[in-house]
């Protein structure tokens, strides 16, 4: 569901080559702090307290939801990397991403998926039946988001944001997104192999079997799972892209919205 958000957002940016601004008052202001600086950490892209537009605090909850996981490379600044974040940082991350409003509406539609496909039948049905589905999808995916963005980045110094290329043509920056699910960054900015998301997707499915006795069970199914949380991930990469494109559609207030993109 959420490939399809983003693939369809996407297209309405073909035909044309989709580059968001450069916040360019960030940029003089970044290097003028400190030129020599060995990273730089610009300021988000948006300010959601200046939104008061139709639906606010829904379009707030998504937008950060999407905004948190996102860094704005500073590719203005040549050999410039991105100021790595420390493990409490990527704790950080984790805690948001469990404990937003998104995150539990999200184990409640799947839970209300799973019973009105009566999935792990030993749950039962009716109220009590929801509930035990929700606390299992919600536990699981708690899980997963602790392997892949707080845990395994720790152990092995990767960084758990997505590096948001932010210029090219559409193709250029969908095939760069559609990639980090493969290649992630170290905490020093250098490209490595993102075993974050496939260490961490695969023990949340074979932490999601556990939960739920009544499943299928063996090697299958939980690369099945661990494979739809993959594509989930690439879905939410892909918006988080073009995201500065949809925000300024919309009308969210961008720090520099001053300035009109190119096309």
């Amino acid at each position: 569901m959420r490939i399809g958000l983003a693939l369809s957002l996407v297209a309405c940016l073909r035909g044309q080559d989709a580059t968001p601004p450069e916040p360019a008052d960030l940029q003089q202001e970044d290097t003028e702090k400190n030129p020599q600086a060995a990273c730089l950490e610009p300021p988000p892209l948006i300010r959601w307290s200046d939104y008061t537009g139709p639906f606010h605090k829904v379009v707030g909850t998504i937008g950060r939801k999407i905004e948190h996981k996102a860094a704005h490379a500073p590719h203005f600044v040549e050999g410039a990397v991105l100021c790595s974040l420390a493990p409490k940082d990527k704790f950080r991350i984790f805690l948001h991403d469990t404990f937003e409003p998104a995150s539990f509406f999200s184990a409640g539609f799947n839970a209300g998926l799973d019973q009105w496909a009566n999935n792990d039948p030993s749950f039962g049905r009716g109220g009590l039946g929801y509930g035990r589905r929700y606390a299992a999808n919600f536990a699981s995916d708690t899980s997963e988001r602790f392997l892949t963005d707080f845990l395994l980045p720790t152990v092995l110094g990767e960084d758990p944001r997505y590096y948001r290329l932010g210029h090219g043509n559409t193709a250029k920056r969908l095939g760069h997104a559609a990639t980090h699910i493969f290649v992630a960054h170290r905490d020093t900015g250098y490209h490595m192999f993102n075993f974050s998301e496939l260490l961490g997707t695969t023990g949340g499915a074979a932490i999601s079997n556990s939960l739920h006795p009544g499943n299928a069970r063996g090697f299958g199914s939980m690369a099945q799972q661990a494979g739809f949380s993959m594509m989930q991930d690439m879905g939410m990469d892909i918006l988080r892209e073009f995201w500065p494109e949809v925000a300024h559609f919309f009308r969210v207030p961008f720090r520099d919205f001053h300035r009109t993109p190119s096309h």
